[in-house]
């Protein structure tokens, strides 16, 4: 096992962030409103809602464990802030890109030009807000891969959420699940411990916090959100498995959630792809069930792309 932070050993001691020890209040309502949009999904769906004032929740199938596709970042990210704030990283430290690193699929470093000069803080803000592959795989890289990561998330309390892809001894999850696995509860509850300052230092949590407000795929559950309303957010796709994470700094109090799917029946790529639907009527339920009196409805006629995007 690799180094952690005598903090992060003193926190879990302390027991200010085990993941099981919550007060926490189930919203029935919620729960019923949230249901059938579930229920009717061609594949398998699950959610888990929490109103960080209340306390209250909503959970479905919030304990299966799914595939993070891109959302394994956000433990990334953790894992290389762990090193910041153990001295062996430096945040604006200086790298340097060569190509032989390149990694397609989502992304904008892999574009970059070989020996182009650039900073730990870049690679960051790409992995998190463009979902940049390359970075994401060097950032691994520098954060020690899942071998570091993983006892890292195991010492706060995390039992299901771990790194898979480039790990020694996952190789069987990672045939099942791909580059990393969570549960909603797990990851919900982990962006929540960053919004509340516990993960690695208050100073990393805010920082972490702060990539994740700059989000560029804003076309799915953030779109039935208003555009004047902060959010922090991940997103994860890969053919089979859509998946999301948003906090909202709404004005009656935060709420954080969580809407994964798998096996699905529907694997296009067009904005009407069932699981995309599926949370644009997640994130508009919730917005309003939490807002009710704010006046603001997606707008329409951006273009024939933003056909069927506001639910």
């Amino acid at each position: 096992m690799k180094k952690i932070s005598i903090l992060t050993i003193l926190m879990v001691a302390m027991g200010l962030t085990l993941v099981k020890a919550q007060n926490l209040k189930l919203d029935k309502k919620l729960q019923e409103k949230l249901k059938p949009l579930i229920s009717q999904f061609h594949g398998t769906a699950g959610i888990y809602v929490e109103h960080l004032p209340s306390g209250k929740y909503a959970a479905i199938n919030a304990d299966t464990i799914f595939p993070t596709a891109s959302i394994v970042k956000i433990p990334i990210l953790v894992g290389v802030f762990q090193k910041i704030a153990d001295g062996e990283l430096e945040y604006h430290q200086p790298m340097v890109y060569h190509d032989s690193i390149q990694y397609g699929g989502s992304g904008l470093m892999q574009f970059f030009k070989d020996s182009t000069v650039t900073d730990l803080s870049t690679l960051l803000a790409l992995m998190i807000s463009y979902s940049d592959n390359t970075t994401s795989l060097w950032n691994q890289a520098l954060a020690g891969s899942g071998e570091t990561i993983n006892p890292i998330l195991s010492s706060y309390g995390f039992e299901f959420t771990r790194v898979n892809s480039r790990t020694e001894g996952r190789e069987e999850n990672w045939r099942q699940y791909g580059w990393g696995q969570t549960t909603p509860k797990e990851m919900a509850t982990l962006l929540k411990m960053i919004r509340k300052g516990e993960i690695v230092n208050r100073a990393a949590s805010e920082r972490m916090y702060r990539l994740m407000t700059n989000i560029y795929y804003d076309d799915y559950a953030l779109s039935q959100i208003p555009p004047y309303i902060q959010t922090a957010s991940k997103q994860g796709m890969v053919n089979a498995s859509r998946s999301e994470l948003v906090m909202v700094n709404a004005p009656h109090g935060d709420y954080v959630f969580y809407i994964a799917t798998k096996n699905n029946e529907d694997k296009s790529w067009k904005p009407d792809n069932e699981s995309w639907v599926l949370a644009r009527k997640v994130s508009a339920l919730l917005w309003e069930y939490f807002e009710p009196k704010y006046e603001w409805r997606p707008a329409q006629g951006i273009g024939d792309f933003q056909e069927g995007l506001s639910y």
